[in-house]
């Protein structure tokens, strides 16, 4: 990546759409910010979608690269979060069908486990706190094993508070399908950790 123009002033601040802008125009200083802001939001998506962290950090660098690649298709006025996660969502997707065609054995992730784990407060017994990472064990299983575009809606709104018209235009569809798509994940989840929360 090259280093910001000598007679390009760093930016210190400004929304997305702003940072956005003074990229494309030639300050790479601007990506620094927002990857120092959407990093987080967006490996935390991709772990969720993935089931696999190393997978969700390739990803998400992966997907500043492109941010970095495509500043100048950025259109002004656009949402930077939607067209963020809308490039991440196509990666993980396209990550998921190489891998379909390319089957390994995974190794064990134990890493999201541990940190429920550490969550868990010291003033309950360990028979709660056990029933604790079992139960946010069950969930996260539970999402990974959704099919792939009730997944996708799940996790946007469930943990990425993206509203059903920022959902819609991420995974280019109507507000009435992702309504449509989160329904029936909820009644799938329901029915498969129904033993977890009777």
């Amino acid at each position: 990546m090259p280093a910001p123009r000598a007679d390009s002033p760093p930016m210190i601040g400004g929304n997305d759409e702003a940072l956005m802008g003074a990229l494309a125009a030639g300050d790479t200083a601007a990506l620094n910010l927002l990857m120092d802001r959407w990093q987080v939001p967006l490996r935390s998506f991709l772990y969720r979608y993935t089931q696999n962290e190393p997978d969700a950090l390739d990803l998400a660098q992966e997907t500043f690269v492109r941010v970095y690649q495509h500043r100048a298709r950025y259109r002004t006025g656009a949402h930077f979060s939607t067209w963020v996660f809308q490039i991440a969502l196509n990666l993980a997707r396209s990550r998921a069908r190489w891998q379909r065609r390319h089957p390994t054995d995974p190794l064990e992730n134990e890493s999201e486990d541990a940190g429920a784990q550490m969550q868990v407060s010291t003033e309950v017994t360990p028979a709660e706190a056990a029933l604790t990472v079992e139960r946010a064990a069950a969930v996260r299983a539970a999402v990974a094993a959704l099919p792939a575009e009730l997944r996708e809606a799940v996790v946007l709104f469930e943990y990425q508070d993206k509203t059903h018209a920022e959902i819609a235009e991420i995974v280019r569809a109507t507000p009435k399908a992702v309504e449509t798509r989160l329904y029936r994940a909820r009644q799938q989840l329901r029915k498969t950790l129904a033993r977890y929360f009777v």
